[in-house]
């Protein structure tokens, strides 16, 4: 499975920012779950991913007490696009947070459709 981060139109990705964020050891713990996710992709199941509605998904990433989620989507069925990340505080996934992966979603698809056309042209 071909992981993408999601990119802003300035070519920046959503994804390395919440990274840097974290501390050394928690870091290495999500790249890792980014990692399973790679090599099961569609396949890989809680506790490491687990599906929240409209094709959303989570990673999820637990050390001690804190709780990292980057959630994502599958594209073309061989890619899963990370579109942002979080520190999880609250029992249910913010709803902001499954919204922005949403429309995150949604500009990356037009934007492909759109490449796609470019191409043809």
């Amino acid at each position: 499975m071909e992981i993408e981060y999601y990119k802003f139109e300035d070519g920046t990705n959503a994804i390395d920012p919440f990274l840097d964020a974290l501390d050394i050891k928690m870091r290495v713990k999500v790249l890792r779950t980014i990692g399973f996710l790679e090599k099961f992709g569609r396949f890989l199941r809680e506790p490491y991913s687990k599906p929240l509605k409209d094709g959303i998904f989570e990673l999820r990433t637990i050390q001690g007490n804190d709780i990292e989620r980057i959630l994502y989507f599958f594209f073309d069925g061989n890619k899963a696009v990370l579109t942002n990340g979080f520190t999880k505080k609250t029992r249910k996934t913010p709803k902001r947070e499954i919204e922005l992966a949403k429309d995150r979603r949604e500009r990356y698809i037009r934007r492909k459709i759109n490449e796609r056309l470019q191409e043809k042209s």
